[in-house]
């Protein structure tokens, strides 16, 4: 492989030099690609998962502290109604030592109050339970699908872990390479290569012409335009797709 070159040496690159150094990039970069497309969306999936896993902890933790309040405000009604019925039983043995009627009415009121704020509490008490049962339904079924998400994310590290480990080196070697062309070529047109490629749909800046047609999009080239390419005294490209474009020999070379 060709090493770093200095300025004055990139600058004396022939076309031909040039074209053959696009289409070694071209293959090279080709390569890595089909390695990424090996290792296909898992990567996406991985952390798709790693995510939903998150906002799922998210929520059971959530609702347990919603459960832990709830629980909290049911002792505190608990409590409440404690004191209710000491003051009802407190008003009660009162009664029996008053003077009058109006003061009789008045404990009796004190008395009923009392009652009322024990039925409060109590029917607050039957609300946060419902609230405490509604939530662990919730909490117990995103935990279902919260350790099913679990075993996809280990299954699909796993899996990648495996295709990873398997390409890692290759393409270790394949982008030193890709670093290595890139150093020999004028950075515009490297800049121009890297632009086609990145608009392109399958990746493919440079391509040859095959069967009189250009290998990109496969519109036809005219035969004069064929010579021009097959001569490799200027870079052409395709006038369809913009592709840069090779005569089929220059891979043989």
């Amino acid at each position: 492989m060709a090493k770093d070159k200095t300025a004055e040496e990139v600058r004396e690159m022939t076309v031909e030099e040039k074209l053959k150094a696009l289409y070694e990039l071209q293959s090279v970069d080709t390569a890595i690609d089909k390695i990424r497309i090996l290792r296909g969306e898992l990567p996406l999936e991985v952390q798709d998962l790693e995510d939903e896993i998150e906002g799922l902890q998210t929520r059971v933790s959530k609702y347990e502290e919603d459960i832990h309040n709830l629980e909290k405000a049911i002792a505190g009604k608990n409590q409440e109604i404690k004191n209710a019925q000491s003051l009802i039983v407190k008003y009660s043995e009162q009664q029996n030592n008053v003077r009058n009627n109006r003061e009789y009415d008045s404990l009796s009121k004190e008395i009923e109050f009392q009652t009322l704020e024990i039925e409060l509490c109590e029917k607050r008490i039957k609300e946060f339970n419902v609230q405490i049962e509604e939530k662990k339904v919730i909490i117990e079924e995103s935990s279902t699908v919260l350790n099913e998400r679990k075993a996809d994310l280990e299954n699909k590290k796993k899996e990648l872990e495996e295709i990873v480990s398997e390409t890692q080196k290759e393409e270790e070697v394949l982008l030193k390479k890709s670093d290595e062309i890139q150093s020999i070529i004028d950075s515009r047109l490297l800049t121009a290569y890297k632009k086609i490629r990145a608009n392109a749909r399958n990746g493919l800046a440079v391509v040859t012409v095959e069967r009189d047609a250009c290998g990109g999009c496969f519109n036809k080239i005219p035969p004069q335009r064929q010579l021009d390419i097959a001569s490799r005294k200027k870079i052409i490209v395709c006038e369809y797709c913009g592709r840069i474009l090779v005569d089929p020999e220059l891979k043989e070379g």
